[in-house]
Parts: structure tokens; C-alpha cells; sequence
């Protein structure tokens, strides 16, 4: 095999390994979501996500106003804004797991066929 087939076949593979991992997560979410659009589940996931960013906006501005002597209003925003990311993140990604683990685990399903099938390509087994 020459240096052009080569790289033809890895780009080849590289793309299977794509479409593999796309597929995984589609039929994931497919599997996780059931008859639920998926627009709901994050604007639910979402809206019950509010209440610990609004936590974590004032662990933001108390800290601020514990850590420094000086009240600077600059520095409380900005750590009021940390921590109200920091609680929404958190809310959203706990509320959606059942969702991005049936997606993780579908993908890496898809990805190690798509491996296996590679394997089995470059070391066919001879029976015979």
C-alpha cells in the first residue's frame, strides 16, 4: 500500500468513525427521550436549573463581600455572575444526565463496532 492509499484509507476510517459517533448519539437520544421532544426536556431542565443559579449568584456576592475588606461593586458582580453560572450549570447538566449518559454510552457502542469492523478489516481471520 502506497503513502496516497494510506492516507485515503485513515481518512476513509476517520470519517466512518464520525458518522459512527453521530449516529450513537442520535439513537441515544432517540432511546433517552422517548415521545418527549427534546426542546421540553431542556426547557424544563432549564427552568428548575434557575433556583440554584440564583443560590449561587448570592454564595457570589457573599463571598465578595467576606473575602474582601474593600466592597468593590466590580468584583461582586463578577463573582454574583461566577456563581450563578456555576449553579445553572449544574442544575442543567444534573437535570439532563439520563439523556447525555443514553447518548455517551450509544455513541462509544457505535464507535467500538466501527473499530471492531477496522480490526477485522486490517487482520482478517483465516479459518482454514
Amino acid at each position: 500500500m502506497n503513502r496516497s492509499q494510506s492516507v485515503h484509507s485513515s481518512v476513509q476510517y476517520g470519517r466512518k468513525l464520525v458518522s459512527a459517533g453521530i449516529s450513537g448519539i442520535r439513537n441515544g437520544q432517540d432511546s433517552a427521550r422517548g415521545e418527549q421532544p427534546l426542546s421540553t426536556i431542556a426547557a424544563e431542565a432549564a427552568q428548575s436549573s434557575l433556583t440554584l443559579a440564583a443560590m449561587g449568584a448570592c454564595v457570589g456576592l457573599v463571598s465578595s463581600c467576606l473575602l474582601h475588606r474593600r466592597n468593590s461593586l466590580s468584583k461582586a458582580v463578577v463573582l454574583g455572575s461566577i456563581g450563578s453560572a456555576l449553579g445553572f450549570l449544574a442544575g442543567f447538566s444534573w437535570q439532563t444526565r439520563n439523556v447525555t449518559s443514553s447518548m455517551a454510552q450509544s455513541a462509544a457502542r457505535e464507535l467500538r463496532k466501527a473499530r471492531d469492523e477496522r480490526w477485522l478489516e486490517l487482520n482478517p481471520i483465516d479459518y482454514a
